[in-house]
Formats: C-alpha cells, sequence, structure tokens
C-alpha cells in the first residue's frame, strides 16, 4: 500500500508508526522527499524511529515530521548520531531509557529501549510507549531473549497497577517464530517471567507473513542485490522484523487493534523510502458492551 492511502486517523484513538530510518543512507536527498510526503500525510499521533540521526546541527525527526510534535531522543547514540528516537503530538510526562548492553557481544551497537510516558487525552488516556531496538545479528537471539526480558520487567515496575495502556513498537530483528517474539506475544515464558502483548499486523493480516526487510528492496543486501558487509555477503530472504504491540490484560490488549498496514513498501518514481518496510497501526479504546439489567 502506498502510505497516504489510509483512512484518517481515528479521532478516538492513536495511530502509530514504527520506522527504521537507515539514517541518511543511500540516495538520501531523494529518499528525504518521499519520506516527508508521506509521513506528513499519514499525519502520525506516535511514531518510534530507529536509525534516526540527530548530531549537534541535525535532528532527523523534526526534518521529516516538521513541527507540532514533541521528540525525545536516545542519548547513546552512534558516532554518525544514529539511534532510537520518539516522536508524539502530545506532551511527553517522562522519558527513560533501558540499557540493553547485556553481554560483551552487544557492545559497539546502541541497542536501547526508550520509553515516554505520553499524556494522550481522553477517551485513551494517559499511554506509555515503548521504543525497543534490540541487536541485529542473526545468530544474537541469546542476546535479544535477555533484552526483551529486561524491557518487560521495567516496563512491568513502571506500569504496576497505575493501569496505563503500553504500546511497544520498534525494530526487533526478531520474527515471530523467535523465543524473544514468542515470549513477547505471550506465547513462551523466558527468564522466569511471562507478559503478553497483541501483535497488530497478526491481528488484522493473521494469514500475510508482512515481511519488512525483503529481497524485493533493492536496498536490502541479497542474492538480487549483493553487496559486502562488515567481510560478509548477507543473503536476505525476508523477515517480518518490524512491529507494534499493545500490551494485554488478562483478557487482552486494552487498545482495539482498529486497522494494520505497512507502510513504504513501494517505491516512489523509482525511490525507496528505507531499507525496511514500516508499519502502521490504528489503536481505539474498545466498544463496552452494556450490562444486562435485571427485571
Amino acid at each position: 500500500m502506498s502510505a497516504g492511502s489510509l483512512a484518517t486517523s481515528p479521532a478516538d484513538g492513536v495511530r502509530v508508526v514504527t520506522l527504521n530510518l537507515w539514517g541518511r543512507s543511500g540516495a538520501w536527498t531523494n529518499r528525504r522527499s518521499v519520506l516527508i510526503h508521506a509521513l506528513r500525510a499519514l499525519r502520525p499521533d506516535l511514531v518510534a524511529f530507529q536509525e534516526a540521526i540527530k548530531t549537534d546541527d541535525y535532528d532527523q525527526v523534526t526534518d521529516l515530521l516538521g513541527a507540532g510534535y514533541r521528540v525525545a531522543h536516545q542519548r547513546g547514540r552512534d558516532a554518525d548520531g544514529s539511534g532510537c528516537s520518539i516522536a508524539s503530538r502530545w506532551p511527553l510526562v517522562q522519558v527513560q531509557e533501558v540499557d540493553l548492553h547485556l553481554t560483551p557481544r552487544t557492545a559497539g551497537f546502541p541497542c536501547v529501549t526508550l520509553l515516554a510516558e505520553v499524556a494522550v487525552p481522553a477517551p485513551v488516556g494517559p499511554l506509555l510507549f515503548v521504543n525497543s531496538l534490540p541487536n541485529f545479528q542473526l545468530d544474537y537471539e541469546l542476546e535479544r531473549e535477555l533484552q526483551a526480558v529486561t524491557t518487560a520487567r521495567f516496563v512491568e515496575e513502571l506500569v504496576g497497577e497505575r493501569g496505563l495502556h503500553v504500546v511497544l513498537a520498534g525494530d526487533f530483528d526478531a520474527v515471530p517464530e523467535a523465543a524473544s517474539l514468542r515470549f513477547w506475544c505471550g506465547r513462551q515464558s523466558l527468564g522466569g517471567m511471562s507478559v503478553c502483548y497483541r501483535n497488530a499486523w497478526e491481528s488484522v493480516h493473521p494469514d500475510d507473513p508482512g515481511h519488512t526487510l525483503t529481497p524485493r528492496n533493492p536496498l536490502v543486501p541479497s542474492s538480487r542485490h549483493p553487496l559486502v558487509v562488515d567481510g560478509e555477503t548477507p543473503l536476505e530472504l525476508g523477515r517480518r522484523i518490524d512491529h507494534i504491540m499493545v500490551r494485554c490484560g488478562h483478557h487482552g490488549p486494552t487498545l482495539d487493534i482498529a486497522a494494520c498496514e505497512r507502510i513504504f513498501d513501494q517505491p516512489v518514481d523509482g525511490v525507496w523510502a528505507s531499507d525496511h518496510f514500516g508499519v502502521v497501526a490504528d489503536l481505539v479504546v474498545p466498544a463496552r458492551p452494556t450490562a444486562a439489567r435485571s427485571s
């Protein structure tokens, strides 16, 4: 789908986007134009960016979204300013970070979970927005498991009994079958704990793999588009690794997933916006049935 083809964002809910921006790599001038046009047409309320550039003289998030957003940036970023960022149409009450450097193998990569409590107006109300970027290496699922549990524990301690909605988004570098994603979706426990989050894509498209990193995209190294990276030649086959999820209570998610689509999954005049496809989801307060009245 094209990024601008979704219906108007819900007046009684929130539109959430997650997107790995790929920094300013590739044909950045052309990519920038595509991103600006589509993101401003999409009008998201909350955005989780990964590989967004923030330096002393440049803020990629503000450049792309324009005015009207509150922005929070990860503190520890790559040398080029790349890292995680959050943008919100509403005030950010509190911003915190969880350091995901949990084993020696995680050194040298800006793995992090960035969290912001957002003052979303009624009927949704206060919301905890969580942007997570664990390690990307295919053979680092152990680290991703540890990172998932560490993030989940932090969220549970932060939310406590407050009743906040929690929306979790990011480039998880893990497919739905991976233990770290199974943990997030309540399909297995890890580290002596369990949680359950409803995956937006699976809720709306249960039979569609919905790959967000795919050799369809010529920016992704694959057998179609060979490229040497760190001395290796990646051979990407296609994976869904970018996710939006909503925390569940005992009986289901606290926000209903009204819509979910991929974005930037087609070129515009031959220009691909990023090496990842993004995801957008519209979340609304669930309708409550009227209680039966005794005669």
